[in-house]
Formats: C-alpha cells, sequence, structure tokens
C-alpha cells in the first residue's frame, strides 16, 4: 500500500469521508493535476507545482482544504491565521460539503498558474 492511500485509511470518520471526496473533487477539475504525499499530507501539484492540499485542523479537529497562494485570495470563508502565503477554508463534518464553492476556490487557484500569476 501507497504512503498517499494510507494517510487516507489512517483518518477516523466522518474525516476519512471528507478527505476522499475532496480528493476526487480536486482531482476531476484538471487533467493536469496531481496528487503525492508531502510533508506527511496529501499535497496536489498543478504541472509539478503545489497548490493545495487536506488537513485536520489542531485546534479545531475540522479538515481543511489549504490553498498554498491564498495571500491572493479575498473570500472571507478562507482564513490566513498566522501564515503568510496559505490561506485555509475549514470544513464543518456535520454538514455538507459546500461543492460549489469548493470548486470554485480550486478553479480559481488554478487559473493563478494557468494565467502565469504564479510561476510553474
Amino acid at each position: 500500500m501507497k504512503a498517499l492511500d494510507n494517510f487516507y485509511l489512517r483518518q477516523d470518520e466522518p474525516i476519512k469521508s471528507i478527505f476522499f471526496a475532496l480528493q476526487e473533487i480536486i482531482l476531476s477539475t484538471d487533467k493536469d493535476i496531481t496528487h503525492e504525499l508531502k510533508y506527511g499530507m496529501p499535497f496536489f501539484c498543478y504541472k509539478g507545482k503545489m497548490f493545495c492540499y487536506l488537513w485536520t485542523h489542531k485546534k479545531h479537529q475540522q479538515p481543511y482544504i489549504g490553498i498554498v497562494e491564498g495571500k491572493y485570495f479575498e473570500q472571507s470563508f478562507l482564513i490566513q491565521e498566522k501564515r503568510s502565503r496559505m490561506k485555509i477554508m475549514l470544513l464543518d463534518p456535520e454538514k455538507d460539503l459546500p461543492v460549489k464553492r469548493i470548486k470554485s476556490i480550486i478553479q480559481q487557484a488554478l487559473k493563478l498558474y494557468k494565467t502565469g500569476v504564479v510561476r510553474i
């Protein structure tokens, strides 16, 4: 079993199911997105450049999507905390995933790479 698969399987429910759903949503966004384990967490890369990742917030115990170039986003649902570059989108495990919002932010993040705002 690959380390990446093992990461997902080690998660407790409902976080495991949320992460699997997010994996599917993100990977279906663009054929050039790859998925790998970096720094012990699942990262999604566009043409080899990291653009988002999945993790669980230690304080809130909620899963989240981390947007690597979050500094370019102004949406109120993205949280910066003490990060200079990244912002996160917390997800409530007790509610349905906001799929439209997730797809929108992933597409916006990809656009940064595709338009050259972020160098590939």
